[in-house]
């Protein structure tokens, strides 16, 4: 009992002088962040940037700022025809002149021994759309050009295997990277070796 009195003794003497000097007790700190009360509702969140759901995604551009995509084709009696089309996927218009330069790869990437002739004379003579004179072609973003493609699936020396391509790389115009394109329908040359390209025409949009 001696030693609690002492206490409270020595407390009350320091209040008071505490009064006497005009001292002010200072304010108690403040209290530091607690967790949020169980239940309580976060704090909205600004709203971040991104995709929406089930938007498409960009496709990548190759370096050239264009890149390839398989057309359409028709067969009939050995006889193929079809087209591959360049899509202008940079910031700047593309400006195509002629024929592109074509060669075809095998599923291991070989390259397919085939000539490659501007028309379809040697092939055909019907109407493919490969035959007409070069003409300037500007792709503005997004607008696309075809090349046709026409050949013969014949095989005409049993000695000789069959050739198919089912890479195609084409280098659009001179200078320009090579583009390529992994083909879902192969050109099956047989063994004619031969293969006629068309030149650069617009698509409408």
């Amino acid at each position: 009992m001696v030693g609690t009195r002492w206490v409270v003794g020595v407390v009350g003497v320091v209040c008071l002088a505490g009064l006497v000097v005009g001292c002010d007790t200072p304010p108690p700190p403040a209290a530091a962040p607690g967790p949020d009360p169980v239940g309580a509702a976060p704090a909205p969140r600004s709203p971040q940037p991104g995709p929406s759901a089930g938007s498409p995604q960009p496709e990548d551009c190759p370096e050239g700022g264009v890149r390839l995509r398989e057309g359409s084709g028709d067969s009939a009696m050995g006889l193929r025809v079809a087209d591959i089309q360049l899509v202008n996927c940079g910031a700047q218009p593309y400006v195509l002149q002629g024929y592109p330069e074509v060669r075809l790869l095998d599923r291991k990437r070989a390259p397919v021994e085939v000539t490659v002739v501007h028309g379809g004379e040697g092939i055909t003579s019907a109407p493919t759309g490969v035959d007409g004179d070069p003409q300037q072609v500007e792709l503005r973003p997004g607008q696309a050009a075809a090349v046709g493609m026409v050949w013969r699936n014949l095989v005409t020396d049993t000695t000789v295997p069959a050739a198919e391509g089912w890479v195609v790389e084409v280098t659009p115009r001179a200078g320009a990277p090579r583009v390529e394109l992994e083909l879902g329908h192969s050109v099956d040359l047989g063994n004619t070796g031969k293969l006629g390209i068309g030149p650069w025409k617009a698509m409408a949009r």
